[in-house]
């Protein structure tokens, strides 16, 4: 999801802002004399142990320790514990959540000292994501070109088009459903489908109005999403597997049975290394648009490698990071050995020469060479209109339980949006900031 870099913090929080920012700077490195600098980094992705270890081999004065997390939320848990207690703090950690709300709990160090030097090697939107106000709190992290991955077998079998609009896949579903295969998968924890169709649509859940927030899930865009996700429900077109059983979901995926991913480059090497029936079969194409759309647009949202509050080593901690992000030696450490690709470049300037080497080789089959041309038409369409709430990690929270009832057709999702609306005001009220009425 696309930032803000207007005034985010309004009202009593503004006192909250002041309280963290005071605590948010690091010392400095080990003492004179006693060996290199020792930056730990906390990740859930195994990968990235390669890119580790060829930092510590070209690096005298600084190494990585590479802690390895089990998931997203044992990070977050684990994080929450280290700063409380002023311990055991890593000083560079996955992103798992939004910059601002995460500043806002008083988890992030400010490293904007030490990341201006480093701003030109990034691409303008990845700066964006770890930036709140002007100040940065993390290693820009870049976002990666939305598009879709389809079964183009089981779609020829059953004589059903390319979609082109969030429509024909609507109809397409209809078409699928006659043959027990569902069109998409909408999981019962994960609302980022409606999300990011509130994005396509060129919608935010908050806005700043002078020195109050506004809030709009009940806006024209949030309907217009919602209309879509309806449907698609409604129709029983779409299926609820979970993405906590990882293996299971990509056995059902590789089955034929589900037809149409909203993916992004990340994950293809997960279904190259395990599709085993559909190898082959999928084809790249652009994302679905409104029917009604303008211009063709894709959401974006870039991220940060998160520097906790407590850090010790913020000058290294940032460079370490950097060189991660940007340099060439370390994107070609990132190659994966198995699928012969590289994760997308999303941070630095030109991917160009790196972009061939993303698209898996077996995959995509007959359809392998139009990845590169979805995926630079994607990232080009790129639209930047989200703006994160000083609140939002609580706020998903409950969009995520929301999401469960609406999926299974216990409330609509227009119930959905009036609930998250009153929830979301009423939590920033209470946490004594201002809103404004919309």
């Amino acid at each position: 999801m696309p930032r803000t870099t207007d005034r985010w913090l309004a009202g009593g929080l503004a006192t909250c802002l002041l309280s963290v920012l005071a605590g948010c700077s690091g010392g400095g490195g080990d003492p004179a004399g006693s060996g290199p600098v020792e930056i730990e980094m906390w990740t859930w992705n195994t990968s990235t142990q390669q890119v580790v270890d060829k930092f510590n081999a070209t690096h005298s004065d600084v190494k990585i320790k590479f802690v390895k997390q089990a998931d997203n939320p044992t990070t977050a848990t684990n994080l929450r514990n280290a700063v409380a207690a002023g311990q055991g703090i890593p000083c560079l950690v996955q992103n798992f959540g939004e910059v601002p709300s995460l500043l806002a709990e008083g988890l992030l160090a400010d490293v904007t000292d030490q990341l201006q030097p480093h701003l030109q090697q990034f691409n303008a939107p990845a700066v964006k994501g770890a930036e709140v106000q002007g100040r940065y709190y993390g290693i820009p992290g870049g976002a990666e070109p939305s598009y879709m991955m389809i079964n183009r077998k089981v779609y020829d079998q059953h004589r059903v088009a390319v979609p082109k609009t969030w429509d024909d896949i609507i109809a397409a579903g209809k078409v699928f459903k006659q043959h027990g295969v569902k069109v998409m998968n909408l999981a019962g924890e994960d609302p980022s489908t409606l999300v990011n169709l509130v994005m396509q649509a060129g919608g935010s859940w908050y806005g700043v109005k002078g020195d109050s927030w506004q809030v709009g899930f009940t806006s024209p865009e949030s309907k217009k999403a919602a209309n879509i996700v309806q449907q698609l429900v409604d129709n029983d077109i779409v299926a609820n597997q979970t993405y906590q059983d990882r293996p299971a979901l990509i056995a059902y995926f590789d089955d034929g049975k589900m037809v149409s991913l909203p993916t992004n480059v990340w994950q293809l090497g997960n279904y190259e290394k395990n599709f085993k029936k559909s190898i082959g079969n999928w084809q790249p194409i652009d994302l679905p648009q409104y029917a009604d759309a303008a211009e063709f647009t894709t959401p974006f949202h870039g991220g940060a490698t998160l520097v906790p509050k407590g850090c010790a080593n913020l000058k290294e901690a940032t460079e370490v990071g950097v060189w991660m992000a940007t340099s060439k030696d370390a994107i070609e450490a990132s190659l994966d050995k198995e699928t012969g690709a590289y994760p997308w470049p999303g941070t630095i300037p030109d991917p160009a020469p790196y972009v061939d080497g993303s698209v898996p080789p077996k995959l995509f089959g007959a359809h392998k060479g139009e990845a590169v041309g979805v995926w630079l038409k994607s990232a080009k369409a790129g639209k930047d209109s989200w703006v994160v709430g000083p609140n939002y990690t609580a706020v998903f929270k409950e969009l995520q339980d929301q999401w469960a009832l609406a999926v299974t057709k216990k409330i609509t999702f227009e119930q959905l949006l009036d609930h998250m609306q009153k929830f979301t005001v009423d939590d920033l009220k209470a946490k004594g900031v201002n809103v404004a009425e919309a």
